[in-house]
């Protein structure tokens, strides 16, 4: 009989631990030394995961079908197939006797019906085992994800840590290279260089060189690999997995830029699309309705570019060059970049409405003075905490009686209900005649009502005291801080302010107007009427440590919190 030998190795995760081509046609050749010099010799490097995915094996097929071949030799099994088609075709050729024979390295055939059953069993556990660690080694790598870890290679100025067990392993700065490629960014971002000539600093000037490995590193950077650093959303902080999914993380990683540096970049590169998918995030948007027609605000980004060579200004947004001149954005020597944010009515519910937009550095001006006109300091809050602690102890007096109180009626309506028990349990009872049994379900119902109200009560008679302090606290620590986080937070404490400070924000002829909330209202009506302590209302420049004691005349602390 003629006899293909077929070696197939992949390059894929799954196969690492595979015999190489070349071990498994000396393997072969050991244990089958009379075939060997007769075979037709078949070696290719593909997944057999997928159909139709590897020549060699379809070339064997042919032969074999053509009857230029009547038996197969291979390591094992799982080397002809590992999906249920090639599978399919390998036994049902072996069943109609097209295939005559087959021989393994590490598995005994018998071409008999239990022995096309077992091969069969062999073939699907190869195509299983390979399934089943894909979906683990899948779920793994989203699991890695999701903790903030890039699941894939490290990226230039990053490196792996090796240290780590493996599965563990977290993504680090590399001490070399992490500041040769944040300098590069930082070249990019003044618009005085093109990524070529970034590039050339980068490998000549700077001496950068890729991490060595044991076959392949200590290069230079490629010119490909400087355009995809600069297009890669992981340097400011966000990576997509897999590839095209749609789904993002937030890595855990040490950021190189932020994410309107990197929003620059892309501007200067030109690009077409963007690295992902937008997703705009505005601080506002959402907490705001329209003064003309009540519909709820938006907001929208913009970028333009004034050309350095002909000074037209155009929007940046899907361009690559300029329109007028058509000189490449990249190409560019300190273009002048503009961002705005704008918000202004979506006009769902009046298309006609005549509202117009606002910028963002306007509309937080509005809001920094309405929150200047409450701030407080440090030294006058730790004062009224101090007298807001004194009228706690007048608080929880009352607190105690009340709850006295309440635990007394409690007490009565537990008697009231074992005692309406022993009434209906009595054996004078027998008939009913002390209290029928709709009697009975009617007053222990309203007893019970009662029982649950009055504890109830207690609970909340308990926390009063606690609850109102946490919140006079917490009034007073945005009072004192709300300026500074507007002008330095993020955009989820921008958020928070707006909605903290007041309900009902409405934004109209560019203006935004809101009901400041009750404590803030008296706070700022207590400094217009009080200007003779106005002094300690203001912020200090630096820590508020010291103050003078003279605080007779500052209204009490109560009212403040309405």
């Amino acid at each position: 009989m003629q006899y293909i030998e077929y070696r197939r190795k992949s390059s894929e995760q799954d196969e690492r631990q595979a015999l190489s081509n070349e071990s498994q046609r000396l393997e072969l050749e050991r244990k089958f030394p009379d075939l060997h010099p007769t075979t037709i010799d078949l070696e290719e490097s593909k997944s057999a995961f997928i159909p139709d995915n590897r020549p060699k094996f379809a070339e064997m097929i042919e032969l074999i079908k053509s009857g230029q071949a009547d038996g197969i030799i291979a390591w094992h099994p799982d080397r002809l197939s590992r999906n249920e088609i090639d599978a399919a075709t390998i036994t049902y050729l072996v069943r109609t006797g097209v295939i005559k024979d087959l021989k393994f390295g590490s598995y005994y055939f018998d071409n008999s019906p239990e022995g096309i059953m077992m091969l069969q069993s062999a073939l699907s556990h190869s195509q299983y085992s390979s399934s089943k660690l894909s979906v683990d080694v899948k779920r793994g790598l989203r699991t890695k994800a999701g903790m903030g870890q890039l699941p894939t290679g490290a990226k230039p100025g990053y490196m792996n840590d090796k240290y780590a067990e493996k599965g563990n392993k977290t993504v680090q700065s590399d001490p070399t290279r992490f500041p040769l490629i944040k300098k590069a960014w930082e070249l990019m971002l003044t618009g005085a260089y093109t990524p070529p000539q970034i590039l050339d600093k980068l490998n000549n000037e700077w001496g950068y060189r890729t991490p060595k490995h044991k076959r392949i590193g200590g290069n230079p950077m490629a010119k490909s690999r400087i355009y995809e650093v600069f297009r890669d959303t992981f340097y400011y902080g966000s990576y997509e997995f897999p590839k095209g999914s749609g789904v993002w993380y937030d890595g855990k990683h040490e950021k190189m830029i932020t994410k309107e540096e990197f929003e620059r970049v892309q501007m200067l590169l030109g690009r077409k699309g963007r690295p992902r998918a937008k997703t705009h995030e505005f601080a506002y948007t959402g907490l705001m309705n329209c003064g003309e027609c009540n519909a709820v605000i938006t907001a929208e980004e913009k970028w333009q570019i004034i050309c350095p060579s002909c000074k037209l200004k155009f929007v940046a947004n899907g361009k690559t060059d300029c329109p007028k001149c058509k000189i490449l954005i990249e190409a560019m020597v300190n273009p002048k970049i503009l961002h705005y944010i704008y918000y202004h009515c979506t006009k769902r519910k009046n298309p006609n409405c005549t509202q117009r937009s606002v910028e963002v550095s306007k509309l937080e001006e509005q809001l920094s003075d309405k929150l200047k006109r409450i701030q407080i300091s440090q030294a006058f809050q730790d004062w009224a905490i101090e007298e807001l602690n004194k009228e706690t102890d007048v608080e929880v007096n009352t607190r105690n009686s009340v709850s006295a109180s309440l635990k007394e009626a409690h007490k009565d309506v537990l008697t009231e209900l074992d005692n309406l028990l022993k009434l209906k349990i009595s054996p004078k009872n027998v008939a009913g005649e002390l209290i029928s049994d709709s009697e009975y379900l009617e007053r222990k119902t309203s007893l019970l009502k009662d029982k649950k109200s009055l504890e109830q009560k207690l609970k909340e008679t308990n926390q009063s005291v606690e609850n109102w302090m946490t919140k006079a606290e917490k009034d007073f620590d945005f009072a004192r801080n709300a300026p500074y986080w507007l002008e330095n937070g993020s955009l989820e404490k921008k958020r928070i302010i707006l909605a903290g400070l007041g309900s009902n924000p409405i934004l109209k002829d560019k203006l935004i107007s809101l009901e400041v909330k009750k404590p803030y209202r008296l706070i700022e009506e207590a400094i217009k009427k009080s200007p003779d302590i106005g002094e300690m209302f203001e912020p200090e420049k630096e820590a508020a440590t010291t103050n003078e004691n003279g605080v007779s005349v500052t209204p009490n602390p109560i009212w403040l919190l309405g």
